[in-house]
Protein backbone atom coordinates (compact mmCIF):
# COMPACT_ATOMS: atom_id res chain seq x y z
CA UNK A 1 0.00 0.00 0.00
CA UNK A 2 1.45 3.26 -1.07
CA UNK A 3 1.92 6.14 1.31
CA UNK A 4 -1.03 8.47 1.79
CA UNK A 5 1.01 11.37 0.50
CA UNK A 6 1.12 9.78 -2.99
CA UNK A 7 -1.59 9.64 -5.63
CA UNK A 8 -2.38 6.99 -8.16
CA UNK A 9 -2.52 7.79 -11.86
CA UNK A 10 -2.62 4.88 -14.28
CA UNK A 11 -0.99 2.62 -11.77
CA UNK A 12 2.00 4.85 -11.42
CA UNK A 13 2.79 6.42 -8.07
CA UNK A 14 3.39 10.12 -8.44
CA UNK A 15 5.14 12.05 -5.63
CA UNK A 16 3.55 15.34 -4.55
CA UNK A 17 5.19 18.57 -5.64
CA UNK A 18 8.15 19.60 -3.49
CA UNK A 19 7.74 22.33 -0.96
CA UNK A 20 7.86 25.94 -2.09
CA UNK A 21 11.17 27.18 -3.38
CA UNK A 22 13.64 28.87 -1.11
CA UNK A 23 12.50 32.28 0.02
CA UNK A 24 14.12 35.25 -1.59
CA UNK A 25 16.82 36.78 0.63
CA UNK A 26 15.96 40.23 1.87
CA UNK A 27 19.04 42.47 2.10
CA UNK A 28 19.74 43.67 5.65
CA UNK A 29 20.81 47.29 5.94
CA UNK A 30 23.26 48.05 8.74
CA UNK A 31 22.54 51.45 10.21
CA UNK A 32 25.40 53.81 9.58
CA UNK A 33 25.79 56.88 11.79
CA UNK A 34 24.60 59.99 10.08
CA UNK A 35 27.30 62.05 8.48
CA UNK A 36 26.43 65.22 10.34
CA UNK A 37 26.32 63.47 13.74
CA UNK A 38 29.64 61.75 13.08
CA UNK A 39 31.27 65.02 12.09
CA UNK A 40 29.92 66.72 15.21
CA UNK A 41 31.26 63.93 17.40
CA UNK A 42 34.70 64.09 15.81
CA UNK A 43 34.75 67.85 16.17
CA UNK A 44 33.75 67.78 19.83
CA UNK A 45 36.37 65.15 20.63
CA UNK A 46 39.13 66.75 18.58
CA UNK A 47 42.27 67.96 20.41
CA UNK A 48 41.56 71.63 19.72
CA UNK A 49 37.98 71.35 20.98
CA UNK A 50 39.21 69.80 24.21
CA UNK A 51 41.85 72.50 24.54
CA UNK A 52 39.16 75.15 24.05
CA UNK A 53 37.12 73.49 26.80
CA UNK A 54 40.15 73.62 29.11
CA UNK A 55 40.62 77.32 28.40
CA UNK A 56 36.93 77.98 29.11
CA UNK A 57 37.06 76.04 32.38
CA UNK A 58 40.14 77.94 33.55
CA UNK A 59 38.64 81.27 32.52
CA UNK A 60 35.44 80.45 34.42
CA UNK A 61 37.45 79.43 37.49
CA UNK A 62 39.53 82.61 37.38
CA UNK A 63 36.38 84.71 36.98
CA UNK A 64 34.83 83.01 40.00
CA UNK A 65 37.91 83.81 42.07
CA UNK A 66 37.74 87.45 41.04
CA UNK A 67 34.04 87.51 41.88
CA UNK A 68 34.12 85.81 45.29
CA UNK A 69 37.61 87.03 46.33
CA UNK A 70 38.71 84.11 48.53
CA UNK A 71 41.72 86.11 49.68
CA UNK A 72 39.34 88.01 51.97
CA UNK A 73 39.63 85.06 54.30
CA UNK A 74 42.86 86.61 55.59
CA UNK A 75 41.00 89.71 56.72
CA UNK A 76 37.56 88.33 57.59
CA UNK A 77 38.59 84.95 59.01
CA UNK A 78 37.02 81.54 58.64
CA UNK A 79 33.22 81.19 59.01
CA UNK A 80 32.61 80.61 62.73
CA UNK A 81 29.97 77.93 62.13
CA UNK A 82 32.59 75.62 60.60
CA UNK A 83 35.01 74.30 63.22
CA UNK A 84 37.43 71.52 63.97
CA UNK A 85 38.54 68.89 61.48
CA UNK A 86 35.65 69.74 59.15
CA UNK A 87 37.05 73.24 58.74
CA UNK A 88 40.52 71.85 57.94
CA UNK A 89 39.15 69.45 55.33
CA UNK A 90 36.97 72.11 53.75
CA UNK A 91 39.89 74.53 53.63
CA UNK A 92 42.09 71.89 51.96
CA UNK A 93 39.46 71.23 49.29
CA UNK A 94 38.94 74.94 48.68
CA UNK A 95 42.72 75.41 48.57
CA UNK A 96 43.06 72.80 45.83
CA UNK A 97 40.26 74.25 43.74
CA UNK A 98 41.40 77.85 43.86
CA UNK A 99 45.00 76.95 42.99
CA UNK A 100 43.65 75.56 39.73
CA UNK A 101 42.20 79.05 39.22
CA UNK A 102 45.68 80.62 39.61
CA UNK A 103 45.34 81.90 43.18
CA UNK A 104 48.93 82.21 44.53
CA UNK A 105 49.85 79.46 46.98
CA UNK A 106 51.91 81.68 49.30
CA UNK A 107 48.77 83.65 50.10
CA UNK A 108 46.87 80.44 50.85
CA UNK A 109 49.71 79.07 52.97
CA UNK A 110 49.78 82.22 55.08
CA UNK A 111 46.01 81.93 55.51
CA UNK A 112 46.33 78.28 56.59
CA UNK A 113 48.81 79.25 59.31
CA UNK A 114 46.77 82.21 60.48
CA UNK A 115 43.56 80.17 60.67
CA UNK A 116 44.68 76.78 61.97
CA UNK A 117 48.14 77.25 63.46
CA UNK A 118 51.32 75.53 62.37
CA UNK A 119 50.47 71.81 62.64
CA UNK A 120 46.94 71.76 61.24
CA UNK A 121 47.80 74.53 58.81
CA UNK A 122 50.69 72.57 57.29
CA UNK A 123 48.50 69.49 56.89
CA UNK A 124 45.68 71.45 55.24
CA UNK A 125 48.05 73.35 52.94
CA UNK A 126 49.92 70.22 51.80
CA UNK A 127 46.70 68.34 51.17
CA UNK A 128 45.35 71.26 49.16
CA UNK A 129 48.62 71.53 47.24
CA UNK A 130 48.54 67.88 46.14
CA UNK A 131 44.82 68.07 45.36
CA UNK A 132 45.18 71.21 43.25
CA UNK A 133 48.22 69.84 41.43
CA UNK A 134 46.42 66.58 40.69
CA UNK A 135 43.35 68.35 39.31
CA UNK A 136 45.44 70.64 37.11
CA UNK A 137 47.58 67.76 35.85
CA UNK A 138 44.51 65.67 35.04
CA UNK A 139 42.80 68.51 33.18
CA UNK A 140 45.95 69.34 31.25
CA UNK A 141 46.63 65.72 30.33
CA UNK A 142 43.04 64.97 29.27
CA UNK A 143 42.16 68.21 27.51
CA UNK A 144 45.41 69.86 26.48
CA UNK A 145 48.24 67.42 25.88
CA UNK A 146 47.27 66.17 22.42
CA UNK A 147 46.78 69.67 21.03
CA UNK A 148 49.79 71.32 22.66
CA UNK A 149 52.51 68.73 22.13
CA UNK A 150 52.91 69.52 18.38
CA UNK A 151 53.54 73.16 19.37
CA UNK A 152 56.65 72.34 21.44
CA UNK A 153 59.09 73.74 18.91
CA UNK A 154 60.91 76.43 20.86
CA UNK A 155 64.29 75.62 22.35
CA UNK A 156 63.23 76.30 25.93
CA UNK A 157 59.97 74.44 25.52
CA UNK A 158 61.71 71.40 24.08
CA UNK A 159 64.27 71.45 26.88
CA UNK A 160 61.57 71.63 29.57
CA UNK A 161 59.57 68.87 27.89
CA UNK A 162 62.65 66.67 27.68
CA UNK A 163 63.42 67.15 31.37
CA UNK A 164 59.90 66.32 32.51
CA UNK A 165 59.54 63.39 30.10
CA UNK A 166 62.89 61.71 30.85
CA UNK A 167 63.52 62.75 34.46
CA UNK A 168 60.02 63.50 35.67
CA UNK A 169 60.30 62.82 39.39
CA UNK A 170 63.59 64.58 40.06
CA UNK A 171 62.74 67.48 37.75
CA UNK A 172 59.42 68.13 39.45
CA UNK A 173 61.02 67.68 42.87
CA UNK A 174 63.56 70.39 42.00
CA UNK A 175 60.82 72.71 40.73
CA UNK A 176 58.87 72.33 43.98
CA UNK A 177 61.93 72.67 46.23
CA UNK A 178 63.30 75.77 44.52
CA UNK A 179 60.41 78.17 43.89
CA UNK A 180 60.52 80.35 40.84
CA UNK A 181 58.28 78.53 38.37
CA UNK A 182 54.61 79.37 39.10
CA UNK A 183 52.68 76.48 40.60
CA UNK A 184 50.10 76.37 37.81
CA UNK A 185 52.75 76.62 35.09
CA UNK A 186 54.63 73.62 36.47
CA UNK A 187 51.40 71.62 36.67
CA UNK A 188 50.40 72.19 33.06
CA UNK A 189 53.95 71.83 31.73
CA UNK A 190 54.18 68.41 33.37
CA UNK A 191 50.75 67.48 32.02
CA UNK A 192 51.75 68.26 28.44
CA UNK A 193 54.95 66.22 28.82
CA UNK A 194 55.08 62.42 29.08
CA UNK A 195 55.63 62.46 32.82
CA UNK A 196 53.69 59.86 34.82
CA UNK A 197 50.85 60.79 37.17
CA UNK A 198 52.20 59.03 40.27
CA UNK A 199 55.76 60.48 40.05
CA UNK A 200 54.22 63.91 39.57
CA UNK A 201 52.11 63.66 42.72
CA UNK A 202 54.91 62.16 44.82
CA UNK A 203 57.39 64.83 43.74
CA UNK A 204 54.81 67.54 44.41
CA UNK A 205 54.03 66.23 47.89
CA UNK A 206 57.67 65.84 48.94
CA UNK A 207 59.04 68.93 47.25
CA UNK A 208 56.33 71.24 48.58
CA UNK A 209 56.91 70.43 52.26
CA UNK A 210 59.73 72.91 53.09
CA UNK A 211 58.32 75.96 51.34
CA UNK A 212 54.75 75.28 52.43
CA UNK A 213 55.76 74.75 56.03
CA UNK A 214 57.78 77.97 56.04
CA UNK A 215 54.85 80.06 54.81
CA UNK A 216 52.38 78.40 57.18
CA UNK A 217 54.63 78.99 60.19
CA UNK A 218 55.11 82.59 59.09
CA UNK A 219 51.34 82.99 58.91
CA UNK A 220 50.86 81.40 62.31
CA UNK A 221 53.50 83.66 63.93
CA UNK A 222 52.74 86.84 62.02
CA UNK A 223 51.53 88.49 65.22
CA UNK A 224 55.08 88.15 66.61
CA UNK A 225 57.36 89.22 63.74
CA UNK A 226 60.45 89.32 65.96
CA UNK A 227 60.02 85.78 67.29
CA UNK A 228 62.66 83.15 66.36
CA UNK A 229 60.05 80.97 64.65
CA UNK A 230 58.94 83.78 62.39
CA UNK A 231 62.52 84.78 61.49
CA UNK A 232 63.48 81.17 60.77
CA UNK A 233 60.42 80.81 58.56
CA UNK A 234 61.42 83.91 56.61
CA UNK A 235 64.92 82.49 56.17
CA UNK A 236 63.47 79.19 54.91
CA UNK A 237 61.47 81.15 52.34
CA UNK A 238 64.33 83.32 51.15
CA UNK A 239 67.11 80.71 50.96
CA UNK A 240 65.35 78.28 48.56
CA UNK A 241 64.27 81.22 46.39
CA UNK A 242 67.86 82.44 46.16
CA UNK A 243 69.10 78.91 45.49
CA UNK A 244 66.56 78.57 42.70
CA UNK A 245 67.83 81.73 41.05
CA UNK A 246 71.42 80.46 41.23
CA UNK A 247 70.52 77.05 39.80
CA UNK A 248 68.51 78.61 36.97
CA UNK A 249 71.42 80.93 36.14
CA UNK A 250 73.89 78.06 36.00
CA UNK A 251 71.55 75.88 33.91
CA UNK A 252 70.74 78.52 31.33
CA UNK A 253 73.56 77.45 28.99
CA UNK A 254 72.50 73.82 29.25
CA UNK A 255 68.93 74.68 28.29
CA UNK A 256 70.04 76.87 25.41
CA UNK A 257 72.19 74.04 24.09
CA UNK A 258 69.10 71.97 23.49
Amino acid sequence: MLDDATTRSGGTAIAPPRAAATELAVPVTVPVPGGFAARCTRTLLSPWSRLSLLVLLLAAAASSVLLFEPQKILADGWPPQIEGSAAVVLFAVAYGLVTVAFVPRPLLNLAAGALFGSEWGIGAALAGTVLGAGIAFGLGRLLGQEALRPLLRGRWLKAADGQFSKHGFRSMLAVRLFPGVPFWAANYAAAVSRMGYVPFLLATALGSIPNTAAYVVAGARASAPTSPAFLIALACIAVPALAGVVVAWRKRHHLRGH
